[in-house]
């Protein structure tokens, strides 16, 4: 008999999704919409105005107990110290062998007087998600934290642009000046939503995949598909996928399961900002990382610019005097440069910036060149 085909799990924007012209592929066991007008268009319309995305198939958990900062600090190798209430910081949760196993977003929501206890938010990876919230409550409820899920079946948008901040100030009804880069706070749509979003809480973090400004909005099923019928009625234009992807690429913000995963450290994957080694508080890959600062690594993760019209894709040689050293991680047509680039890990040592290399596309040598990151900066 044939395997069974898993069924895949789709979002309470589905259906908006379809109506509003979206086709739809598999992604990381959702059914999520790749692009609508077209990968191009809906790119651009976030560097020049604003897009919106369904982002609901993203895993968002609440940490809570008087000492989850604590116990969530032996877990990742950035100091969570350096955020108070109403602020976040991007991190990596790691392994024994300082691999990482997942990047996320942890939101400082501060001392819940009701609970008597510290509340975190985390936002984690769709294809990470199951894992993740085993591998944390193994770590974490032993140490009394309590760990549940913050999204149920509710909706995650991302509004990003550099209109977004305005079209969200009109749907709230105030000034989002004092929220800054990855504060959050928590905000009512005012009666200019319309519909069932009229009145409903939304929890509101100036965070996005972008590169762009932007903010992510969670909210409760009715209420989010309101907003994302509104957002739409009023101009905002839909993303998918595909641009999600070409966007972040641009802003050399890193994928999951392409440019790091299990066995990259944060040092290898060129993350090691969030390495606090000078915080001295014990996590999970702290050894490891400990010898990679001293040591070195042997690889690292570069950005590359091709020349001409090469488009280099996951997987593909790199190549250095014509022998394999390396392999293309991410890589696409820039839309906003009009050129291809990548990201790539190579040898250490051929990682200076303007190192000249080549990727192997369809049997050819496509010279390449080592360039700084990020590839797009507004």
């Amino acid at each position: 008999m044939p395997a069974a085909v898993a069924t895949l799990q789709t979002t309470p924007l589905h259906a908006a999704a379809v109506a509003a012209g979206g086709r739809m592929v598999p992604f990381a066991g959702w059914e999520m919409a790749v692009q609508f007008s077209g990968l191009v268009a809906e790119h651009q319309a976030v560097r020049q105005g604003c897009g919106v995305f369904d982002i609901s198939h993203m895993g968002v958990l609440t940490l809570q107990g008087p000492g989850a900062k604590d116990a969530l600090q032996t877990l990742v190798p950035s100091d969570l110290f350096r955020i108070g209430p109403g602020e976040a910081c991007y991190t990596v949760l790691l392994n024994e062998q300082g691999g990482i196993r997942d990047d996320l977003i942890v939101y400082d929501r501060g001392w819940n007087a009701a609970a008597a206890a510290h509340d975190l938010l985390l936002v984690i990876n769709a294809a990470c998600a199951e894992a993740d919230t085993s591998w944390l409550r193994s770590q974490l409820e032993p140490q009394g934290i309590t760990i549940s899920d913050r999204k149920g079946a509710g909706v995650l948008l991302a509004l990003q642009g550099p209109e977004a901040a305005a079209r969200l100030e009109a749907l709230c009804g105030g000034s989002l000046a004092g929220v800054p880069r990855f504060g959050h706070r928590d905000l009512t749509l005012s009666g200019a939503a319309g519909g069932a979003a009229a009145g409903a809480p939304v929890f509101v973090a100036r965070t996005g995949y972008t590169g762009e400004d932007g903010f992510e909005l969670l909210l409760k099923r009715e209420a989010g598909i309101a907003l994302w019928q509104q957002l739409l009625d009023s101009g905002v234009t839909p993303c998918g996928l595909g641009a999600r992807d070409t966007l972040r690429l641009e802003a050399a913000m890193h994928l999951y399961g392409n440019d790091m995963d299990a066995t990259t450290t944060p040092l290898e994957a060129g993350l090691g900002w969030l390495v606090h080694l000078e915080m001295p508080k014990p996590f999970v890959g702290r050894a490891v990382l400990e010898r990679q600062t001293a040591d070195g690594t042997q690889r690292r993760l570069v950005g590359l610019e091709l020349q001409g019209r090469a488009i280099a894709r996951h997987g593909y040689p790199v190549l250095h005097d014509g022998t394999p050293v390396g392999t293309v991680t991410s890589g696409s047509w820039s839309p906003s440069l009009h050129k291809g680039i990548a990201l790539a890990t190579v040898p250490a040592a051929l990682a200076k910036l303007g190192t000249a290399l080549s990727v192997e596309i369809r049997g050819k040598a496509e010279l390449a060149t080592v360039v700084r990151r990020p590839f797009y900066r507004r």
